[in-house]
């Protein structure tokens, strides 16, 4: 039989460092709530949960990457929102960020779950941050966590 290795839910003694950005601070409040309650339902304390804000999503990159190379977290998520205006803006903030983010996981080995909403309209936002298309924070949270385990894993 072939060896399957995976991640589960049991890295509660993890330490989380959400990097959550203030720029549509009235949609990202809702993915850190949903991130920090998936958290706790799965047996993380409240004292390895460390919230860092930034001003907006291209900022993100550069404070992951100082996170995860002092070694203050076990894995990182990155909570935002960027939604799509008349120009192209969105594009080069989206892509630098994500990219950024990837980057970051890559050389530091340190699991970064991307909840960043990359949205249309604010109403496909709102969806993603708890209503009609769940909390994308909660599943960047519970990424995480499996993250963690799995790289303990092997």
């Amino acid at each position: 039989m072939t060896k399957t290795i995976e991640g589960d839910f049991s890295a509660t003694t993890a330490r989380f460092s959400i990097v959550v950005t203030r720029f549509n601070e009235f949609i990202v409040e809702s993915l850190l709530k949903g991130a920090v309650d998936a958290l706790k339902r799965h047996g993380v304390n409240d004292a390895n949960v460390t919230v860092v804000r930034v001003p907006g999503a291209f900022e993100m990159p550069v404070v992951a990457k100082k996170i995860a190379e002092s070694g203050a977290a076990d894995a990182i998520i990155a909570l935002g929102a960027v939604i799509r205006g008349a120009t192209a803006h969105f594009e080069y903030v989206a892509g630098e960020c994500a990219g950024g983010l990837s980057a970051v996981a890559r050389e530091t080995g340190v699991p970064v779950a991307f909840g960043v909403l990359t949205t249309d309209t604010i109403e496909q936002a709102i969806e993603r941050a708890g209503t009609k298309a769940g909390n994308k924070g909660a599943e960047a949270a519970v990424t995480a966590l499996e993250m963690v385990s799995l790289l303990r894993s092997l």
